[in-house]
């Protein structure tokens, strides 16, 4: 599903969510533990182990509460959770 969408900040740009499962399991890994270990993704006071983390993610993603999105312009990927207000498909 491609959107026009501002996520990363140009309300023109072409998003597209790409199903968790399209991914192989390597790539996967790699996207949710570049997503976990990011400044910013900070679980608290406590330690969180990143095996943790990405199980987390996954779950989210497994569940419908998280999806992947792709930015062909930046060539970046991003997860998102799958009720954020970026996400909204743009009418008109």
């Amino acid at each position: 599903m491609i959107m026009r969408e501002g996520i990363w900040g140009n309300p023109e740009m072409d998003i597209i969510k790409i199903p968790y499962e399209k991914h192989s399991p390597e790539a996967l890994k790699g996207l949710m533990e570049e997503f976990a270990t990011r400044d910013g993704t900070d679980y608290g006071e406590t330690e969180v182990p990143l095996e943790r983390k990405t199980a987390q993610i996954l779950r989210g993603l497994q569940s419908g509460r998280a999806v992947i999105v792709f930015d062909p312009d930046s060539e970046t990927c991003n997860i998102l959770a799958a009720d954020d207000p970026r996400l909204r498909e743009k009418k008109g």
